[in-house]
């Protein structure tokens, strides 16, 4: 029966080493032709459940394997057994290392075309075929593509949101060495999203995380010993973390513009958040382009740009671009030509690199007084595209452009002397063209200005300041892409999507993110989270705002300590951030909310005096707030005229302690007889107006 059952496993595994040989001939061969295969997302939620199993099976069959060696090991006494027992297992080694081999490469081939589709994607169909390749690559055992299924997982890609899946996912990638496993298992640690909520086990977990070359780990952590965050505040170790993020970020920003960051506030009114500015509304978009049909150049120009970049939730798509441009340049347009030129000399889909074509077009820009053609020659003439290097040419050209106020040029002029390239080394010019150029947010410019006051170089040594604008070239990563994605979750009613995109983003020290995560929480519509841990959650990620300078924040957490959402109630810490918000904010909200802490002397000192001038500050600082105002006042002048009429009558001071209690509302009607007395004010407002004109 030995040689039967040995005849019967080699059979197998040739078998399937034919199956991945000729499953690869396959993929080759779909690859040549360049088909995709229309897959549905049902497809994909059966892949992403089989691979789990999966690998659970191949743990039990290796059990089985070692037991059943273990056994034909007691009864191979023999030398010709053991001699053949060698052979066979030479040769199912080597046939499982070419199969393995086999399916390696498979996953690999698989999980670059899913790659590929997925860059190139402009609609849901494509980006399902991705990660229907990712999946087929996930189950071959490719780590980077179990990974992208397992963010999928837990961001809810597709709909297939399942964040205990993602979890075990991650634990088996995390025991592999993924350092992207590292970090989410540390971020669903800090939430309890999933798993226990331990801030310590989440620090070990993005410890581990930034040491295997997590950027999102490192940036977590430089936010946390920038705040202070369960590690003691230490602004050194923060820089440290920061600048391996920032020269990261920079290093792509020197090849590319970078990612546009669209950061849609959700605390804002729901008649603004449906159009938000941010973001590119369709009808909006399809008006524009019948504008740009009929010639309006600027708004050619306009669309140009967002398709070029990638603006307002418009996906970028350098032939419209072109085509905008095209038709804007035809039109005399300056910017379009310059823009034209810019395209050519960084090289497209639609505009192949080509230094002459972009030189002519940054010339005809030029002739016209465009910056951002000036900005151009001068590039040709520094990197020595198409032209000679020639550092004189540049520099004139760059200064032109930097007097228009163009911050590219105003940052090329500053490294020019920061770096001595064709000038002498001037730290504090290079200061002053970097500075100028930051203030317009140009990303580059902020990062050498952080480079400068780490180490001191012409300006006196500043950690904070240092660490600040590393922090802001930070956000400028490929991560921020999930503030899109989040906020279309949310827009579409996927609640859970969007907060755990967001939370992440919060997390990483994004200060909106931080906001719009907190907001989330408030309502109570989420479901990945216990409800009594929602108000402490969202307490903590409003105070996280305010401390970045949120004002709307700052208000919140008055909110929170008046009615003890989350927290006890306290009067006197709902005052103090109330008094933050009104004085370093000018929040006419807080304003409000303070002059009626000062009216009933909750958590202060009652003052009418202040809270009359409160209240009129609050009328001036915000027009929403006249009205609430007025019925205030009038609410308080009532109630005190009457308490003057009673005083001023010759009554006893038994009667009038009696009739005083009787005019204290507040044991009479309830906590909210204001509300009562506001009321009744609006109804015989009504009724006099009706018989005045009635």
């Amino acid at each position: 029966m030995k040689p039967m059952s040995l005849l019967i496993d080699m059979l197998i595994i040739l078998e399937v080493t034919i199956k991945y040989i000729e499953a690869g001939k396959h993929n080759k061969k779909q690859k040549e032709r360049n088909v995709t295969t229309q897959v549905s997302v049902y497809e994909i939620k059966l892949f992403l459940s089989n691979i789990l199993e999966r690998r659970n099976s191949i743990n039990v069959i290796n059990e089985k394997e070692n037991l059943l060696e273990k056994k034909e090991n007691q009864h191979n006494l023999g030398i010709k057994e053991i001699q053949n027992k060698d052979l066979w297992k030479r040769e199912k080694n080597h046939l499982g290392k070419q199969a393995k081999k086999n399916t390696i490469d498979e996953g690999d081939q698989l999980f670059k075309m899913g790659l590929k589709i997925l860059h190139q994607s402009k609609s849901q169909k494509q980006k399902a075929e991705a990660y229907l390749l990712f999946a087929k690559a996930a189950d071959m055992g490719n780590l980077k593509a179990m990974e992208k299924m397992a963010d999928a997982l837990l961001f809810g890609s597709f709909g297939t949101q399942n964040v205990t899946a993602a979890i075990q996912l991650y634990e088996s990638l995390a025991k592999e060495g993924s350092y992207k496993a590292q970090n989410a298992l540390g971020f669903l640690s800090s939430y309890g999203i999933g798993m226990e909520y331990n801030q310590a086990k989440a620090l070990i977990y993005y410890t581990f995380g930034s040491a295997g070359g997590s950027m999102m780990s490192q940036m977590i952590l430089g936010y946390r010993y920038l705040s202070g965050i369960n590690v003691l505040q230490n602004c050194e170790v923060a820089l440290n973390h920061y600048k391996k993020v920032a020269d990261y970020i920079a290093d792509k920003l020197e090849k590319s513009e970078g990612i546009p960051v669209e950061k849609v506030r959700l605390t804002e009114r729901p008649e603004n958040l449906s159009s938000n500015s941010e973001i590119l509304d369709w009808d909006i978009y399809q008006y524009y382009k019948f504008l740009a049909e009929r010639g309006d150049v600027q708004i050619q120009v306009s669309l140009g740009q967002l398709h070029l970049i990638g603006r307002k939730g418009l996906d970028q798509d350098y032939f419209k671009a072109l085509y905008y441009f095209l038709k804007a340049a035809k039109a005399g347009s300056a910017n379009a030509m310059a823009f034209i030129g810019k395209m050519y000399l960084e090289g497209n889909a639609a505009a192949p690199q080509n230094n002459a074509t972009a030189f002519k077009y940054f010339s005809m820009a030029a002739s016209k007084g465009n910056a951002i053609g000036l900005h151009g020659l001068g590039l040709l003439y520094f990197h020595g595209k198409g032209v000679p290097v020639n550092y004189a040419e540049a520099l004139k050209y760059f200064q032109k452009a930097a007097e228009k106020g163009w911050p590219n040029a105003q940052f090329q002029l500053g490294f020019m002397y920061y770096s001595g390239s064709g000038v002498w080394k001037d730290y504090k010019l290079a200061f002053k063209y970097f500075y100028l150029a930051s203030q317009s947010g140009q990303p580059l410019a902020i990062y050498y200005l952080a480079k400068m006051y780490a180490t001191g170089t012409g300006v006196l040594r500043s950690c904070r300041t240092a660490v600040e604008l590393y922090k802001g070239v930070c956000e400028l990563g490929h991560w921020a892409e999930k503030f899109l994605t989040a906020y279309f979750a949310y827009k579409d009613g996927d609640i859970d999507s969007s907060l755990v995109q967001y939370a992440l983003l919060a997390e990483m020290g994004y200060e909106v993110a931080q906001s719009n995560s907190a907001f989330i929480l408030e309502s109570k519509k989420a479901k990945i989270l216990e409800k009594e841990k929602m108000y402490p959650m969202a307490l903590l990620l409003w105070n996280r705002a305010a401390i970045q300078g949120n004002a709307f924040a700052r208000v919140k957490l008055g909110d929170y300590h008046y009615y003890g959402y989350g927290t006890k109630k306290d009067y006197q810490t709902a005052a103090t951030h109330y008094s933050i918000a009104a004085d370093k904010h000018r929040s006419a909200q807080a304003m409000f909310n303070l002059a009626y802490m000062y009216e009933h002397g909750l958590g202060i000192t009652k003052n009418i005096h202040l809270a009359r001038r409160l209240y009129d500050l609050a009328a001036r600082t915000s027009p929403d707030a006249h009205i609430p105002v007025f019925f205030a006042l009038v609410k308080l002048e009532t109630v005190h005229l009457l308490r003057d009429i009673l005083f001023c009558n010759n009554v006893s001071h038994q009667q009038f302690t009696m009739r005083w209690k009787w005019m204290n509302l507040g044991h009479t009607l309830g906590p909210h007889w204001d509300l009562f007395v506001i009321g009744l004010i609006v109804a015989v407002l009504i009724f006099l107006l009706r018989n005045h004109y009635g």
